[in-house]
């Protein structure tokens, strides 16, 4: 669905942020983009909406060239960019004025997505808090029901309860024909809801696994200092104990601890790299 191919971008001379980078994105999955910051993670979804254009290599989007922003093209992608602006205007209102560019709209869908973010279609867009504005705008991509949905920090402005919804909503969407890529760095918030892992760093893509991959192959585990294991791939110690990630060797899964995972592939330990086939 997603093909990217020796992409190299850059904002300026000097600094390369992708250099070679490459990528490929299938329907049925919710992939979780995540890297540093400054590493290109909007950039990426920008490029891939076509808001920006490469300088080399090709991005190809179920068969089309997002720079040259084609009607179809157009109709089967949603950008939630981190920061935006809305019109003066009612949920009611939005969806009147902008569904008619989005074919598979579904007006009752957009009802359910704000009765479950609690917005009140009646109230204008223009004079909610930031975080009932981002619940509406977001209510309003899921119901367009395009093939591929690019979320950049989407739980950003958001407190609790809304991260809540948020979570629930996004796991009760279809994802059979959907690609849906949320870029975050708030890792936690992530946590039960993708199923696969892509980390950016150094300019490209060095980690790209699907959490049931990274499960059969390593476990996240506690430890005493007094019961420490002698097999730690990676280990974060704390006061008294720590956290660690150590090979699985044939028990049951663990559950994939996001922030963990993530400190482990960008860290300079080598004793992971063959584990998780981390591109150098």
């Amino acid at each position: 669905m997603v093909t990217i191919s020796d992409l190299n971008f850059t904002y300026s001379r000097r600094k390369r942020l992708f250099d070679k980078l490459s990528l490929n994105l299938s329907h049925g999955h919710i992939y979780g983009l995540l890297g540093k910051n400054g590493t290109g993670k909007s950039t990426l979804l920008h490029l891939l909406s076509g808001v920006l254009f490469p300088l080399k290599g090709t991005i190809e989007v179920f068969g089309s060239v997002p720079e040259k922003r084609e009607v179809p093209f157009l109709q089967d992608l949603f950008l939630i960019p981190e920061e935006f602006s809305v019109p003066d205007v009612t949920p009611t209102k939005y969806a009147d004025l902008y569904a008619q560019f989005y074919p598979r709209f579904d007006e009752n869908q957009y009802d359910l997505y704000l009765r479950e973010f609690e917005i009140v279609s009646g109230d204008s867009m223009s004079k909610m808090s930031m975080g009932q504005r981002k619940k509406a705008f977001i209510a309003f991509a899921l119901a367009c029901n395009t093939r591929v949905l690019l979320m950049d920090e989407p739980t950003n402005g958001l407190d609790i309860p809304s991260k809540t919804q948020f979570r629930k909503i996004i796991a009760s969407v279809p994802t059979d024909e959907r690609c849906i890529v949320i870029s975050t760095h708030q890792v936690r918030d992530l946590e039960n809801l993708i199923d696969t892992v892509v980390i950016l760093e150094d300019h490209r893509i060095v980690f790209n696994e699907s959490i049931d991959e990274i499960a059969a192959k390593v476990r996240f585990i506690s430890y005493n200092d007094s019961d420490k294991p002698g097999d730690i791939l990676y280990d974060e110690p704390g006061v008294v104990g720590g956290k660690a990630i150590v090979p699985n060797e044939n028990e049951p899964p663990s559950k994939v601890d996001m922030e963990i995972l993530f400190n482990a592939v960008t860290s300079t330990n080598k004793d992971v790299n063959p584990v998780f086939t981390i591109k150098n």
